[in-house]
């Protein structure tokens, strides 16, 4: 069941925190919302959930005006950051809840609960309750609860932010699972990028209520359209410059100071102020020899050896600090204070509008 939001207005005191949003959510699709605390992604979901009433504007399941709908009367699943587990009840009267609510009992019932619980590897704990469990077990109960009465929607408010590394990596996997193979539509809330590039089939950047980018994983952190969205999405090298010159296949020549540089061009009309963005694991570290086509001469100032690759800072001439990750078998052969090139390919530069 595909969601339809339009014109979408929501106010907390007089003040409008979503104004005037319309966004399409195709059925079936894994759709994420992602943006830093405050940015209105969370009020969004809670309003199609139900929880926070529009002010204005019209929220459909599928043709189903649900705008006006109380949330049980939505048939959403729900789960939350801090699981909101009962927890006086067993993890299996806790999955049994919704269920309950919808007059199902008996037999039936309880096979629809171990089914559930032994989809999410539970099928064990049944009979303990919450306090007894880890916060991945806990978080694990909540999405069997959600999934257990069958909804035409789940929504996740940061679901994952109270779990360590490891199991943030663990039951991200098992939601995409069971989301993919229920294939129901998804609305997740989550400021953390990873988890949104790695999880989601179409992902929509909020700022300040609004839906500053839309797009698939790829999409957005491969051609950001605001500086805002490169910002947030992967730490991005942002440069204020002046178009040198506009070509005809799409790209710009930057100057600078001595160096040039070629990148895809996004500026429209006859705008040459812009934002060269540069991502950091797309520049190329080579020794200082002679100045080169797409070479930012600088000095590495800082240097973090992280296994994988190494994360240098560089000032360029004119003091602007840039951040370069570098891989390959030398990654670490940088010392702090050694003259370097960092060069990119022209295909992974861009300059957008600032």
């Amino acid at each position: 069941m595909g969601i339809d939001i339009k014109n979408l207005y929501v106010n907390y005191g007089g003040m409008d925190v979503i104004a005037d949003l319309s966004l399409t959510i195709p059925e079936g699709c894994f759709f994420t919302l992602l943006g830093p605390s405050g940015c209105g992604k969370t009020t969004l979901l809670r309003t199609i959930a139900g929880f926070v009433q529009a002010a204005k504007g019209n929220i459909y399941f599928q043709s189903q005006d649900v705008t006006r709908l109380p949330p049980h009367r939505r048939n959403i699943g729900m789960v939350f950051q801090d699981y909101a587990l009962f927890p006086d009840k067993t993890v299996a009267e806790n999955v049994a809840y919704g269920l309950r609510a919808r007059g199902e009992s008996g037999e039936a019932m309880m096979k629809k609960v171990r089914h559930e619980l032994e989809h999410v590897g539970l099928g064990h704990v049944m009979d303990r309750h919450p306090a007894a469990l880890s916060g991945g077990q806990r978080q694990r109960v909540a999405l069997a609860r959600a999934m257990v009465i069958k909804p035409q929607v789940l929504l996740m408010d940061e679901p994952l932010s109270n779990l360590d590394a490891k199991l943030r990596i663990q039951i991200r996997e098992t939601i995409s699972d069971l989301q993919r193979e229920a294939n129901i539509t998804t609305v997740f809330v989550t400021h953390d990028q990873e988890e949104a590039l790695s999880m989601s089939d179409r992902i929509g950047v909020m700022n300040k209520g609004k839906v500053e980018q839309l797009g698939t994983p790829k999409e957005i952190y491969a051609t950001p359209r605001t500086a805002y969205v490169a910002d947030f999405v992967g730490a991005a090298n942002r440069i204020n410059v002046t178009v040198a010159e506009a070509n005809a296949d799409g790209t710009a020549r930057i100057m600078l100071g001595d160096a040039a540089i070629l990148a895809r061009n996004t500026l429209t009309g006859t705008s040459r102020d812009g934002i060269l963005i540069m991502r950091p694991e797309d520049l190329r570290l080579k020794p200082r020899t002679s100045a080169e086509m797409q070479g930012l001469m600088g000095r590495v100032v800082k240097r973090q050896y992280l296994g994988g690759k190494t994360s240098y800072k560089l000032a360029l001439p004119d003091e602007t600090l840039i951040n370069v990750d570098s891989h390959g078998d030398d990654h670490d052969g940088f010392e702090i204070g050694t003259d370097v090139i960092a060069t990119i390919d022209p295909s992974k530069a861009m300059v957008i509008a600032s």
